[in-house]
């Protein structure tokens, strides 16, 4: 009987060992390259819009003369 469970535990570990290393491990790479990518690829963007120019004050001068509005009939 103790032959039977040794080899059911081996087996056991064989198929984590698979999960882990075939499955697992490449997801995680792969998940983190494509985070880094995409980080990238955001910054990129970022750069290669123009930053908007901050418009100057206006001026509260008003240039020519005041004129009274009148009331035509």
């Amino acid at each position: 009987m103790n032959i039977f469970r040794l080899l059911f535990e081996l087996f056991l570990l064989y198929l984590l060992y698979k999960l882990v290393f075939r499955f697992i491990i490449p997801v995680y790479q792969t998940t983190k390259i494509m985070k880094q990518k995409m980080n990238k690829m955001q910054e990129d963007i970022n750069r290669s819009r123009p930053q908007p120019q901050p418009e100057p004050p206006k001026s509260k001068d008003i240039e020519g003369e005041y004129i009274d509005y009148e009331e035509i009939r």
